[in-house]
C-alpha cells in the first residue's frame, strides 16, 4: 500500500495546489475549473461552481495507512470546501489518515440529478486504485446525505453501477431524507431549486434504501438544529440497525447547524474526540 505520506505520488500543480492540497488525483472527465467565492482562507473556502470534479489529496505527517473521503456540505448549491473539507481533511491527517477531499460537481441542468454521487463513486474508485485497501468516509450536511447514499442503493433508473462501500462512515448533521417528497418534516415544505437538487432527494433517501449489512458508522446531529430536523438522525440510526449494522448516535441539545469542527465554548465541540475514540474502537485507527 502506498501510505498518505508516499513520496513517490507526484506533489501538486495548477488544480491539484488548490486550498494547500499536497496532490490530486486523477478522477474520470479532467480536472476542471472550480469557482471559488473570493477572498476567502483555504480553510474558509467556498466553492460556488465545479465544471469537473477535482479530488484532493491532504497527507499525514505519520500515516496510518488508510484513507478518507471527505465531502463537505453546501446543499448541494455550493461546497464548504474550506470548513468542512480542509479543517476536516487536517484532523484526519492529525489521527493519521490520509484525507482526500472531494470536490463534487453539483445537480443542475448542465450534470443533471446524480452528479454528485458518480463523482463520491469514481472518487472512492480513485483512492483505492491509489493504493489504499481500507477507505472509510466523512460527510457532512449535504455531504453526509452523499456518505450515506454511498451504502444506499443506487436509483434502478440511474445509469452507471454502484461502487464498493466505504469501510466507516461518519456522517454529521445530514438532511438523510426529510427533503424528499412526501416525507418532509417541515409541513407544506416547498420543492428545493434547481429542479435537480429535488430529483436527487427525492431518488436518493439512504435510511429507506440502506443496503443490507452497512459499514459501522457514527452519527452526529444537533436536537435544535434549525436547518436539518433532527428526526434525520433518528431515521438514520433506525434504519442502519435495521439493516443490520452498527452506529454510535450523537445528538448534542444545542449547536448550531453546521458545526464542524470549529464550533467553541460549547459540548458539541467534543464530538472529534467522540469521533476519534469510536474510529479505534471499531479497528479504524
Amino acid at each position: 500500500m502506498s501510505g498518505g505520506g508516499d513520496p513517490g505520488r507526484p506533489a501538486a500543480e495548477g488544480p491539484g495546489a488548490m486550498l494547500g492540497a499536497d496532490a490530486l488525483l486523477p478522477l474520470p472527465g479532467g480536472a476542471g475549473e472550480v469557482t471559488f467565492e473570493p477572498g476567502r482562507a483555504a480553510d474558509e473556502a467556498v466553492v460556488t461552481a465545479v465544471a469537473a470534479p477535482v479530488l484532493l489529496e491532504f497527507r499525514p505527517v505519520v500515516p496510518n495507512g488508510r484513507a478518507m473521503l471527505v465531502l463537505g456540505g453546501g446543499g448541494y448549491v455550493a461546497l464548504m470546501a474550506g470548513r468542512e473539507g480542509v479543517q476536516v481533511a487536517r484532523w484526519l491527517n492529525a489521527l493519521g489518515y490520509s484525507a482526500f477531499v472531494l470536490l463534487h460537481r453539483f445537480p443542475d441542468a448542465r450534470h443533471g440529478p446524480s452528479a454528485p454521487l458518480d463523482d463520491a463513486g469514481a472518487a472512492l474508485q480513485a483512492i483505492r486504485g491509489a493504493g489504499f485497501d481500507r477507505v472509510g468516509v466523512v460527510g457532512l450536511s449535504s455531504g453526509g446525505h452523499l456518505a450515506a447514499s454511498l451504502a444506499a442503493a443506487r436509483p434502478a433508473d440511474w445509469p452507471g453501477t454502484a461502487v464498493a462501500r466505504p469501510d466507516v462512515m461518519v456522517i454529521g448533521y445530514a438532511p438523510i431524507s426529510t427533503n424528499a417528497a412526501g416525507r418532509t418534516i417541515v409541513a407544506n415544505k416547498p420543492p428545493l431549486p434547481p429542479v435537480e437538487k429535488q430529483a436527487l432527494y427525492d431518488a436518493l433517501q439512504p435510511d429507506a434504501q440502506v443496503m443490507p449489512g452497512p459499514p459501522p458508522a457514527f452519527i452526529v446531529y444537533a436536537a435544535n438544529d434549525p436547518v436539518v430536523p433532527v428526526d434525520n438522525a433518528w431515521r438514520l440510526h433506525a434504519a442502519w440497525l435495521a439493516a443490520g449494522g452498527t452506529a454510535e448516535l450523537h445528538v448534542f441539545g444545542d449547536a448550531p447547524h453546521g458545526f464542524a469542527l470549529d464550533t467553541a465554548g460549547l459540548p458539541v465541540a467534543a464530538w472529534p474526540t467522540l469521533c476519534a475514540a469510536w474510529l479505534r474502537q471499531v479497528g479504524f485507527l
